[in-house]
């Protein structure tokens, strides 16, 4: 019995359906704040597919503010001048790596620490910011950090980690355990893959695409993020039906067509290099938690089958099928691969924007404020500056939509 599948695209995007577990308000504006880990954008990168392709939500915008060697006050001092171009409804900080002092911990660095923590959560408050997933700093790796005994330096985080736990409790916000979560992975990980397999970076405490993935599943599960990226269910002989995103458009005794507006989440191929998203995801919950993509069928009058996605073929048992698998776990390779890789590009050239935008113009907008407040052709000035700034930025966002039409591709089982 040949029984067949097809997701079908549409030739030009439409309204996506939102996912029925979004916990983002309407409009989203997300800030992603940090050093020069969040600076890196890849993490920001990841969480921003995340936010628009395996969610359905067009309406969410996002803004990655990260900067190289920032503390958290650095970030108090700037905060409203920088993020007075974006004006965010949603945020995450992560801080912490360099409050630390790269030293023991001491009541000292902790004290430090969570007095800018508490200036950064006002002042979100203050500028109306209604969602706040407040992070710890990550980790640094216990392979390839040399600059003293890499347990002292994950000690002193994991205070900080705690500072940033009770910050979030007291301010009614979420908070995101960026630390435990690569504490985790990277002691599962590194006895199977070995010691030289870094987890937080070749020097130590910047990582490579596998923390950064590890760092994102912090930070969607903080936003409260539940993964449900849609179901099909193949009933044989009878109604086939899809979750909301994925519409059945034919139906028959074998085969049913569906228009598939939702993504699952895609990785790299190399299952064993940290320059690989997929190489951590066997020490962690990313696909488990965040990225369910379920196919359901029902009716099978034999144990096993096999199930084509694409170029790639697994055979599960009868009872597996029934009760569901996840196809973006279970498949190494997905139709959805080559168009998810055009949209992280796409979204790398708008963050890196976003960096030069920051960096090298808006935030010295702050050494001007006297002079445009006595001048007000010269605040005139700044404000077309922003202006042609944040159209150049439109432009960039715009494209990365454009890239949002669902995929052909097709799914037999037998």
């Amino acid at each position: 019995m040949l029984l067949r599948l097809t997701l079908l695209s549409v030739l030009a995007f439409t309204a996506w359906l939102p996912a029925q577990d979004s916990p983002l308000p309407a409009n989203a504006r997300v800030a992603i704040i940090g050093d020069s880990i969040t600076e890196q954008k890849l993490y920001s990168r990841y969480m921003e597919a995340y936010l628009l392709a395996c969610t359905g939500r067009s309406d969410i915008h996002v803004f990655q503010f990260g900067w190289s060697g920032e503390r958290a006050g650095g970030f108090a001092a700037r905060m409203t001048n920088d993020l007075s171009v974006f004006n965010p409804t949603v945020a995450t900080t992560c801080y912490g790596m360099n409050d630390g002092s790269y030293m023991a911990y001491n009541n000292a660095i902790g004290a430090e620490y969570e007095k800018n923590m508490r200036l950064i959560l006002a002042g979100l408050k203050q500028m109306g910011v209604q969602k706040i997933a407040v992070g710890s700093p990550g980790a640094v790796d216990t392979q390839f950090f040399t600059r003293f005994a890499p347990e002292i330096y994950n000690d002193n985080l994991a205070h900080l980690r705690d500072i940033a736990r009770k910050l979030a409790k007291e301010n009614g916000q979420p908070f995101a355990n960026v630390h435990d979560t690569m504490i985790e992975a990277m002691a599962a990980a590194k006895p199977v893959l070995g010691d030289k397999y870094d987890v937080c970076g070749g020097d130590g405490f910047h990582p490579g695409p596998n923390g950064h993935l590890l760092m994102a599943e912090a930070f969607l599960k903080g936003l409260g993020f539940k993964g449900e990226i849609g179901q099909i269910t193949l009933n044989v002989g009878a109604q086939s039906t899809g979750s909301a995103g994925h519409t059945v458009v034919t139906k028959g005794p074998s085969s049913i067509e569906i228009e598939s507006t939702i993504w699952p989440f895609c990785f790299d191929q190399d299952p064993k290099a940290s320059s690989s998203t997929r190489s951590i995801l066997p020490f962690t919950r990313f696909n488990e938690d965040l990225n369910r993509y379920t196919l359901v069928v029902k009716g099978l009058s034999k144990d096993n089958a096999k199930v084509t996605w694409g170029s790639v073929s697994r055979e599960f048992t009868r009872a597996q099928l029934e009760a569901g698998i996840n196809l973006a776990a279970e498949f190494p390779q997905t139709p959805f691969d080559a168009p998810f890789k055009l949209l992280l590009d796409a979204i790398g050239s708008k963050q890196a924007l976003e960096t030069t935008m920051i960096k090298n113009l808006i935030t010295h907008f702050r050494g001007l404020a006297d002079e445009a407040k006595s001048d007000a052709e010269f605040a005139q000035a700044l404000d077309v500056l922003k202006t042609k700034m944040m159209a150049k930025h439109k432009e960039q966002d715009a494209r990365v939509r454009t890239l949002l039409t669902p995929v052909k591709h097709t799914l037999t089982v037998e």
